[in-house]
């Protein structure tokens, strides 16, 4: 019956290996002062309700100081809380309220690039040419007999070169937002000083270190030329691409996880790497990352045959290194999966943004299959991240009015790309208006009225709701697979719309892509995004059954 089998063993099984973490984007989560900005103090009041939903982790996006000209991934000091969201103490009160639901927590370092607020930046600019405190950064001389000239044609993720001119004629590397200058990690004092912050947080009990553009902090320092649409994608080429991916990574990720081993705990790093399923087992090496996102389901479409292959991939790829994989479908830099999942084409989600035609979005088609898919993910082995709100269903708000847009992409793009605000918008906790239950006293996005009915408080307790499948799922999960590795296909006959595999306790998930109803095989069904009906699970729906 079983096609494809995956297996591995391990006899002490850390907590990540198959854990569900949930992502907080702190600044939307919950407002505990009424100032319109989600902060420690809402975060701490919403713990018992993330221990209900039976997470086992909590990855909190960057609460350092901050300008705040990228959503906090511009940090301006690594060992401070910024004023918006609280203080330190409130910040160690918040890990050891976190333990003390037996929730874990996983802070969000950005080694790529400091603000341009940053003490060591100020110090750069203030030095001459040659200063070491020049060489902190990528800071180049200008091509061309005068300098006029950037180092290279490489352009921003966030559009527009990825170089700005200094006063003296000198020019700094930022591959995203100018207010986020690259750091030169070549230099032995950048190494020390992230060390020195992994040592910070660890000490005061987090658990992990989500790393931000963990694929960067390497350059290429001859600056070779680059056509326009290699931004981010890797090249099609054996060549490595000059900014990301380089293999000097795996070396400064290595001191990373020679300092963390010397902690207990089970304490984990997870990298954000937008690489190839077959480069990701490099960053998974038994002497480098514990985890790194396995982004691949997020440029999938809604395809049985897509979704197989990945699968199988991601699984191949971490698997050769003894690793697990790490699922995801949201998170704060990508329109949410339920709406994508409406489109035409989910994988196009980028260009519907720019020039797409809102009559082609099928809303209720999102919402089904977002369901669906999640329930996939959460029945596969390995790890799993949930994007806050992705519990409730919450859709993305593309159509967000252009005033209230706040991402550097829609501003470093002059309007043609709207960037990321829309899976953004603050948590709606409550159906009551204006804000929802976020906040008292404002929300930095507004909440569209259609969160209204996807309010948490709408949700508990209702059997058919977002919200209760997914504390049912994760309760599944905990009971019946646990840490097991393994994963057999099962071909049921059912045509090439339906995926079906079995766990190796019993555990059978069953997803239909397509629009026809399909018979279940036997056993117990204990969950299903949708009503079965003698025995068949609807088009676009997910059934997790018992066997018996």
């Amino acid at each position: 019956m079983g096609a494809t089998s995956h297996s591995g063993h391990d006899d002490h099984v850390p907590w990540w290996r198959h854990g569900v973490v949930y992502q907080v984007y702190l600044r939307s989560f919950a407002d505990g002062n009424g100032d319109g900005v989600g902060d420690i103090a809402g975060l701490r009041s919403r713990l018992g309700y993330l221990s209900d939903l039976g997470v086992d982790a909590i990855w909190i996006t960057p609460w350092f100081v901050s300008p705040n000209h990228d959503g906090g991934y511009d940090v301006a000091d690594y060992r401070d809380i910024d004023p918006r969201y609280g203080t330190l103490a409130d910040a160690e009160q918040l890990i050891d309220d976190a333990h003390g639901h037996g929730i874990k927590v996983i802070i969000d370092l950005v080694p790529n690039h400091t603000s341009t607020e940053h003490r060591w930046f100020a110090e750069a600019v203030a030095a001459p040419p040659g200063d070491p405190a020049r060489d902190r950064y990528e800071i180049h001389p200008g091509r061309g007999p005068d300098g006029a000239e950037p180092p290279s044609d490489w352009r921003s993720v966030f559009g527009g070169p990825a170089w700005e001119r200094l006063d003296d004629g000198e020019w700094y590397l930022h591959l995203f937002a100018p207010e986020q200058a690259d750091l030169n990690w070549d230099n032995p004092e950048v190494q020390e000083e992230f060390l020195d912050v992994f040592r910070f947080w660890l000490d005061r009990g987090a658990d992990g270190v989500r790393v931000d553009v963990a694929h960067g902090l390497v350059k290429d320092k001859s600056f070779p030329s680059l056509p326009d649409h290699v931004r981010i994608v890797e090249l099609e080429r054996d060549e490595r691409h000059p900014y990301w991916d380089q293999d000097g990574i795996h070396e400064i990720v290595r001191g990373w996880r020679a300092l963390m081993d010397t902690y207990d705990g089970d304490r984990m790093m997870v990298a954000e790497a937008w690489v190839l399923p077959e480069r990701l087992g490099l960053y998974l090496r038994s002497d480098e990352y514990h985890q790194s996102f396995n982004f691949a389901l997020v440029e999938a479409g809604w395809d049985a045959a897509v979704w197989r292959d990945l699968v199988d991939r991601s699984i191949a790829a971490v698997a050769s290194v003894g690793s697990t994989p790490t699922w995801t479908l949201s998170n704060h830099d990508v329109m949410r999966h339920t709406t994508r999942f409406g489109l035409p084409d989910p994988g196009e989600w980028r260009e519907w943004l720019v020039a797409g035609d809102p009559a082609d979005l099928d809303e209720e088609a999102g919402r089904r299959r977002g369901l669906a898919a999640t329930m996939l993910v959460l029945a596969l082995p390995g790890s799993a991240y949930l994007y806050q709100g992705e519990e409730l269903g919450l859709p993305d708000v593309w159509d967000l009015p252009e005033d209230v847009l706040d991402d550097p992409v829609f501003f470093r793009s002059d309007g043609e790309e709207r960037g990321r605000d829309g899976c953004r918008v603050p948590l709606p906790w409550t159906d009551e208006p204006p804000y929802f239950g976020f906040s008292d006293g404002g929300a930095w996005l507004p909440q569209p009225d259609r969160f209204g009915p996807l309010a948490v408080a709408r949700q508990q307790g209702d059997p058919g709701s977002a919200l209760e499948l997914h504390r049912r799922a994760l309760e599944l999960r905990r009971a019946h697979a646990p840490a097991d590795t393994a994963l057999e296909w099962l071909d049921l006959d059912l045509g090439e719309d339906v995926l079906a595999f079995r766990r190796s306790s019993g555990l059978v998930c069953v997803t239909n892509f397509g629009r026809v109803p399909v018979p279940l095989p036997s056993g117990e069904v204990v969950l299903s995004t949708a009503p079965v009906e003698d025995g068949t699970v609807p088009g676009d729906a997910t059934a997790w059954l018992l066997e018996r």
